[in-house]
């Protein structure tokens, strides 16, 4: 027979449980849950990379709502390079010891290397079409048409090509493509007439299409300018101009167009733009062909001061085989450069995303061979 304490017990427990259906019920009719246990306490959000309770340290990836951490250096730095001998034919077979690679004076570690650049070519192709190239522009059309034909291969690579035109303002005839024949159609179309308006016509390159061309480490930026380096009416400067080609990470190659025979105040110009971001200028005229007529031209002084060019009239397109040749033939040379660049690749020692320019200077230690290459680069993130 059960104790008066077990009774009461027994009458507890059943106090409670109608207590608890009672509870339930109310909940339900509420639109709320039923109550729970009290849970154990929940352990605090663990620290990416802090050991959990079971010793192991926790994967940030693995981690809901992870952020990914915010890259504040420089990972890699790619430098196109060209090596060319005394005849300025490129050479093709130095490996990595033939190297050394300073930036700010400082040498860097090569990490990188790649003979016959595989990187992409992202060229723009700018024609000067202003009223005063007039005559020229005959013969920047049919060179221009077969550059793009030998860039890009009849389509069959990687490498794409935008055609710019200029006069006192800019157009894109053409954008990025890899069609040859989409280009030499856009091409043969062009038209001469207008102001003249040269620096503003690169600066609108870098800044509208070499800067959303893909990143400096993955794509060679290359503009290619055919123009006699006058300008007459841009807003903005060559210092303007060769600072946004290097914040670009972009290298001018021009070729000068001037008239045969005469002293053109825009060679130095052309040659400072080249230079000083890595390129190289191309001058056709200060190639003397010979002396017969029949060779296309007569280079200034070849016959004697009382029958210069001016005389001959050679600026008027008289003799114009030589110059055609000559203008194809720039542009072949800096396709074919572009096709046998090196590419040396570094991580900085100093890494840090400051804002600064770093100069770059590389060095062969072969004697006899003349290197051109990217002169430098900002240090932020585009």
């Amino acid at each position: 027979m059960a104790s008066s304490r077990e009774i009461r017990l027994k009458k507890g427990l059943g106090k409670w449980k109608a207590i608890a259906v009672v509870l339930v019920l109310l909940a339900i009719a509420g639109g709320a849950e039923p109550l729970q246990a009290p849970a154990q306490q929940a352990a605090p959000p663990a620290t990416p990379g802090a050991p959990t309770a079971g010793g192991n340290p926790v994967n940030p990836a693995e981690t809901p709502h992870a952020t990914k951490p915010i890259i504040s250096r420089v990972e890699l730095v790619n430098v196109p390079l060209t090596a060319l001998n005394k005849r300025g034919l490129p050479i093709i077979d130095l490996n990595p010891q033939d190297f050394h690679i300073f930036e700010d004076g400082v040498e860097q570690k090569i990490t990188h290397f790649e003979r016959e650049a595989s990187t992409p070519l992202r060229v723009g192709l700018i024609l000067d079409t202003s009223n005063s190239a007039r005559r020229q522009l005959s013969y920047e059309k049919e060179a221009g048409s077969e550059f793009v034909f030998q860039v890009l291969r009849n389509g069959g690579t990687k490498n794409q090509v935008f055609l710019q035109t200029f006069d006192a303002t800019s157009s894109i005839t053409q954008d990025f493509t890899n069609d040859p024949d989409v280009l030499n159609d856009k091409i043969q179309a062009l038209k001469s007439g207008g102001g003249k308006a040269f620096y503003d016509a690169i600066y609108f390159a870098c800044r509208e299409k070499m800067r959303k061309s893909g990143s400096p480490q993955d794509v060679r930026r290359i503009l290619v300018i055919l123009s006699d380096g006058l300008d007459v009416q841009s807003q903005h400067t060559l210092d303007q101009v060769i600072s946004i080609a290097r914040i670009t990470e972009t290298m001018v190659y021009t070729v000068d167009t001037a008239s045969y025979g005469f002293t053109n105040t825009g060679d130095k110009l052309l040659e400072d733009l080249a230079t000083e971001t890595g390129g190289y200028p191309t001058f056709p005229a200060r190639e003397s062909p010979g002396t017969d007529l029949e060779t296309g031209y007569l280079s200034h002084g070849q016959i004697g001061d009382t029958s210069q060019n001016k005389g001959l009239g050679a600026e008027t397109g008289k003799f114009s085989a030589e110059r055609l040749i000559n203008l194809a033939d720039a542009l072949q040379t800096i396709g074919r450069n572009l096709d046998e660049q090196y590419t040396i690749g570094y991580k900085p020692i100093r890494d840090n995303l400051d804002g600064t320019y770093r100069t770059i200077k590389v060095v062969c230690l072969r004697r006899g061979v003349t290197l051109r290459w990217k002169p430098g680069y900002f240090a932020t993130a585009e």
